[in-house]
């Protein structure tokens, strides 16, 4: 029965073990619950698959309250530690964001995902401006006396002028920012190249988070590299939507649900995945789902 700060010191323990881990990416209930009974012993939420499930695009679209409630909803399901993706959170300076962060933490995650790109035009922050988030994060923390896990993503090697090398110089430039600014984990989105990865791990000389996408090496070539942490990101409501037009098709062009059944799981199953595991029953600090 962990209380939120033991679950928040677990979730920090498997940035600093031998090899990295997997941290999958929920964006419901019962996909979180899919991926703490296989085992992993961590829950991400991804902001691109849970915004889409509620009807918003990936960005800032969804009101605060019901991300808050998508998070507290997840997060009374699980046993395990649970992360929320916070875009870039949801505030215009680091009071607002701080504010955000913290009802996040009401609503009992333990990390948080922050990126350094604006929602709507696309364009980095300044490096100042991201930095007093970070701070204004690290301080709030502080005063509640949870050791929140904070992984800080830049979109420098998209968003930054210049040749790709430059851009890598970029994003190594902000998250040594970053780290020292007090960020746990540093996220580069979109490293794929393994001597650009070698290079990022090694100029950091912190936790480094690469996400799961076409040509990124397997997960001993990570480990040999010197990452720490792997995360789905949107990959598997990618995976899922894509079953599901799949078997769809198959339907309406073949006339076969074999798709649609191979591998389901029964209704007793879909129940279960509503229900805290037994593990989790009576954790103390488990937060209430907000009202509307």
């Amino acid at each position: 029965m962990a209380t939120q700060s033991e679950k928040a010191e677990s979730f920090r323990a498997l940035h600093h073990r031998t090899g990295p881990f997997v941290l999958p990416n929920a964006w419901d209930v019962p996909s979180a619950r899919i991926f703490e009974d296989a085992g992993f012993p961590a829950i991400a939420t991804s902001s691109a698959g849970l915004m889409v499930s509620l009807g918003y695009p990936d960005g800032q679209g969804l009101p605060r309250r019901d991300l808050v409630a998508a998070v507290a909803r997840i997060a009374g399901r699980l046993s395990v530690p649970l992360s929320a993706d916070v875009v870039a959170g949801y505030g215009r300076g680091p009071k607002e964001v701080a504010r955000f962060v913290g009802r996040i933490l009401d609503a009992g995650a333990i990390g948080i995902n922050l990126e350094d790109q604006d929602p709507d035009s696309r364009e980095l922050y300044r490096v100042s401006a991201q930095l007093r988030k970070i701070r204004a994060i690290r301080e709030l923390a502080s005063r509640r006396g949870i050791p929140l896990v904070l992984n800080a993503r830049t979109d420098a090697l998209f968003r930054a002028p210049g040749e790709p090398d430059a851009r890598l110089r970029e994003a190594i430039r902000r998250a040594v920012a970053y780290r020292d600014a007090g960020a746990d984990c540093v996220y580069p989105m979109g490293l794929t190249d393994a001597a650009a990865i070698e290079t990022f791990v090694r100029e950091l000389a912190c936790p480094v988070n690469v996400m799961v996408r076409r040509g990124l090496p397997p997960l001993a070539e990570l480990a040999r590299l010197g990452v720490k942490r792997v995360s789905f990101g949107p990959a598997a409501s990618y995976a899922a939507m894509g079953l599901l037009r799949r078997t769809s098709q198959e339907i309406l062009e073949r006339g076969s649900f074999d798709g649609l059944l191979e591998g389901a799981i029964s209704h007793e199953d879909l129940n279960a995945l509503a229900r805290p595991r037994a593990a989790s029953a009576g954790v103390a600090g488990a937060p209430p789902v907000p009202g509307p």
